[in-house]
């Protein structure tokens, strides 16, 4: 007659050692970036806000010159006043874009960001780099229309242009250095899932990191350009 097998013994759960649970709590203190999100987010609705406050005065006393003292009137000055308008509304994309994009680098991803192809900070760095150079060239614009001192301008144009220089060779340089989850696919799927589905929050499948993995090992054998998979 065989004897009953005893049991298995149940062993009791193992604690997280100290280092673990230090580990654990530095983890865990990226959730201050929520501070700087906030903050950025409040600066960016305050400029929208600002902005099309005064796109709406502006647009109120132009067609009221217009009416009193005829369409002569608005010739030059209209447009100073609306380009300053589009130089408002590209501060606020660009603090809202730093808001979002440190939001789902630290916090949670977001389908917004991937469609964006935001998925890393350097991929944030391009992006705001990018949107700057619109606002200099705005800028510079706004100068060239007043034309008020033609040699100021010209020192002014000078400047933006050591500025903008500066800038499209950082862009050059760090081209290509973005996530290694910038997959065209994972782009198109987050803007269905954000624009038709309204799927805010993203998911990282499996599939998705194997992806990054083959672009990424690809790019570092030289068998595809640091440009392929930014869709």
């Amino acid at each position: 007659m065989t004897r009953p097998s005893a049991p298995p013994s149940i062993q009791p759960p193992e604690e997280p050692s100290k280092r673990e649970w230090f580990s654990e709590v530095i983890g865990r203190t990226r959730f201050v970036v929520l501070i700087a999100v906030i903050a950025v987010l409040l600066v960016s609705f305050s400029l929208f806000l600002q902005g099309t406050l005064l796109a709406l005065v502006t647009i109120w006393d132009s067609w009221r010159d217009t009416f009193v003292e005829g369409v002569a009137s608005q010739k030059g000055d209209l447009a100073v006043e609306f380009l300053e308008i589009v130089s408002t509304m590209l501060k606020a994309v660009v603090f809202y874009l730093i808001g979002v994009g440190l939001y789902s680098l630290f916090i949670t991803p977001l389908n917004l960001t991937s469609a964006l192809g935001v998925e890393s900070l350097a991929d944030l760095e391009q992006k705001v780099v990018s949107v700057i150079i619109v606002i200099l060239g705005v800028t510079f614009l706004e100068h060239f229309v007043r034309w008020q001192e033609p040699q100021e301008t010209l020192y002014f144009a000078g400047a933006l242009a050591l500025a903008g220089g500066a800038l499209v060779f950082f862009q050059r340089v760090h081209q290509g250095t973005g996530g290694g989850l910038e997959q065209p696919q994972a782009k198109l799927r987050a803007r269905q899932e954000l624009f038709e589905h309204h799927t805010e929050q993203r998911h990282i499948d499996d599939k998705d990191v194997e992806l990054a993995e083959a672009a990424t090992q690809a790019k570092l054998e030289g068998k595809a350009d640091a440009e392929e998979g930014s869709g």
